[in-house]
């Protein structure tokens, strides 16, 4: 095994989407990315076309950087997320980003290197 060190601002991938992107890096089964997401995105209009799933099916855990992003479960439980929190959301849910600030975040979530992925 050896030391690894990469960089968020020159990512391995840069995934675009609807209002918004994820810089990702890779260190061995690891993926982390860095995202922004602009005032107006929403995961049921800007990501659901592209996962072909009702809400999102994938596990999240993160720190906010910035803005703020509102979570609603399936089950209709709600959070707001804000800059410093660090979160866990599980699948089963829709976001998006409230007020008019961009919402920016890390993540190391299982899967990420699925995420907003489109088909080839």
């Amino acid at each position: 095994m050896s030391v690894m060190a990469k960089n968020l601002d020159r990512p391995d991938e840069r995934r675009e989407f609807s209002k918004g992107f994820g810089n990702l890096v890779h260190l061995g089964a690891h993926t982390v990315g860095r995202g922004k997401l602009e005032p107006g995105w929403r995961w049921s209009n800007d990501i659901r076309p592209i996962a072909g799933t009702t809400s999102c099916q994938f596990h999240h855990t993160g720190v906010a950087l910035a803005g703020t992003l509102h979570v609603e479960m399936d089950d209709g439980t709600t959070i707001d997320i804000g800059a410093g929190d660090v979160y866990d959301i599980p699948p089963g849910h829709d976001a998006w980003v409230a007020g008019d600030e961009p919402y920016e975040s890390i993540d190391w979530s299982p899967r990420l290197d699925e995420f907003a992925k489109k088909s080839p």
